[in-house]
């Protein structure tokens, strides 16, 4: 790669990235109280932008800027906002402002926003929709977390099932309130169920006089209310869906759920499965406080204390061993660390593949297979490589073929774990990405501890 090329790609990737210049100026004018400055270097930003900006400067700052710019505060702003500050800044907002950004929103951007709330900020809120919203909102409310109830817009475009593509123009012309954004023009049948969908594009580019029926997708396809969201998220980028009717029990429209909302719902499942992984809280973020983030680490912490105290245990059974042969205790780290990130790598692989339904019951055999001979073959490398460092070092054949053994086991485990682990776990219906880890990092500790000092006790005593 040449200079000029590396100096290209610098430039993409800070292309997208909060100018840390134009930071230190909003922040230089929030500390004079310079609202007419705060206003001129707020004006270019991007809602998401602006977003990030709330969310990486402190708590102090962050409420001094807002009662400098309270105003400029819309509904697209908070929509972006990450919900771990989005109750403060509500809370911050004078009563007009919050009013005419909620009222911006669509219904699915709403519910979004209120889940994460408490009751008080919930009701300030819903107080600021207009009657028929509030109602809408609160239907929506009403279905579980995590459902297409709970995702879905009430804001649909919908045209009776025997019209032509002029009818549905005109009535595209007249309507006096339509989406601000939409894709698909939804036919429903006189019970208002809904029997296919017709694009923007098929309808703009077809005669007036084609029925709207002949021009349908073979995408279409409906999803209930109950679903979970999760399967949605999927359904939308296994079938390349830009849209999807939601139907209620008795099949009829409730609301539509679009692209953009199913592909943030897989955005932030893959965010929580790496958060549950690192044993970190799937609701962390950098704008926590210090109390929130102990809270949330402390459990996986004393989790991970129980399991070390395991593998001490298996430790302490063979210290006979550790003093006879006091290089075991040098090389006994080597043999759980390897096995550690083994496990690791094939966790992350059936974690993500659970996760996209490319791992099944019907391929699981073969997945195990593959990693198991994965793993043995990995184990024989690195136990030449080790018994080769173990005769170097401490002068004994026996030693480097104990610690060459002990690899290769201990790999294979690792590799079997880390695919059977989440694979039991998704069996019992409990989230793989959970509590894998903990469990991969003690069957590598211990069973690397074990095999390697049970097999020095037998070979080298």
């Amino acid at each position: 790669m040449t200079d000029a090329q590396e100096i290209e790609l610098d430039r993409d990737e800070d292309e997208y990235a909060l100018d840390e210049k134009v930071v230190s100026a909003i922040l230089d004018a929030v500390s004079a109280g310079d609202a007419a400055a705060i206003d001129t270097l707020m004006e270019p930003l991007h809602a998401a932008d602006i977003a990030d900006l709330l969310e990486q400067i402190g708590s102090s700052d962050r409420a001094a800027l807002l009662a400098l710019w309270s105003r400029g505060i819309d509904g697209e702003i908070l929509s972006e906002l990450d919900e771990s500050i989005r109750e403060e800044v509500i809370q911050a907002l004078p009563a007009e402002v919050l009013t005419e950004a909620v009222r911006e929103l669509d219904s699915d951007d709403v519910v979004d926003l209120l889940e994460d709330l408490e009751e008080p900020q919930q009701e300030r809120v819903l107080e600021a929709l207009e009657d028929s919203d509030r109602a809408a909102v609160e239907q929506s409310l009403t279905y579980p977390e995590y459902s297409a109830g709970r995702l879905m817009q009430r804001e649909v475009v919908t045209a009776p099932e025997h019209w032509t593509v002029g009818d549905a123009i005109d009535f595209l012309r007249t309507a006096e309130e339509l989406p601000d954004q939409f894709y698909h023009v939804i036919l429903v049948d006189p019970r208002w169920h809904p029997v296919g969908y017709v694009t923007l594009g098929k309808l703009l580019s077809s005669r007036r006089d084609v029925p709207l029926m002949a021009i349908t997708e073979d995408s279409f396809r409906t999803m209930g209310v109950l679903e979970e969201e999760g399967d949605v998220a999927y359904a939308f980028n296994q079938y390349h869906l830009i849209s999807a009717p939601v139907v209620d029990g008795d099949g009829r429209l409730a609301g539509v759920i679009t692209i953009d909302d199913a592909m943030a719902v897989l955005d932030e499942e893959h965010e929580e499965d790496v958060l549950r992984l690192a044993g970190v809280g799937e609701e962390s973020s950098i704008s926590d406080g210090v109390i929130d983030t102990v809270r949330q680490r402390t459990p996986w912490l004393l989790v991970n204390l129980f399991t070390a105290n395991i593998a001490a245990l298996v430790i302490a059974q063979f210290a006979h061993t550790i003093e006879a042969v006091v290089a075991l205790a040098a090389l006994m780290p080597i043999v759980a660390s390897m096995g550690g990130n083994a496990g690791t790598q094939s966790l992350a692989v059936a974690v993500r593949a659970l996760a996209t339904k490319d791992l099944t019951g019907s391929n699981a055999g073969r997945v195990v297979r593959r990693e198991a001979m994965v793993g043995a073959i990995n184990g024989f490398v690195f136990a030449l490589i080790m018994g080769l460092v173990g005769y170097l070092a401490y002068g004994s054949w026996l030693l480097g073929g104990v610690l060459g053994a002990a690899m290769v086991i201990n790999l294979v485990v690792a590799a079997l774990a880390g695919v059977l682990v989440p694979l039991t776990l998704e069996r019992f219906d409990l989230d793989p990405a959970l509590a894998s880890g903990t469990f991969v990092t003690t069957m590598t500790d211990v069973v690397g501890f074990f095999v390697f000092l049970g097999l020095a006790t037998v070979i080298l005593l």
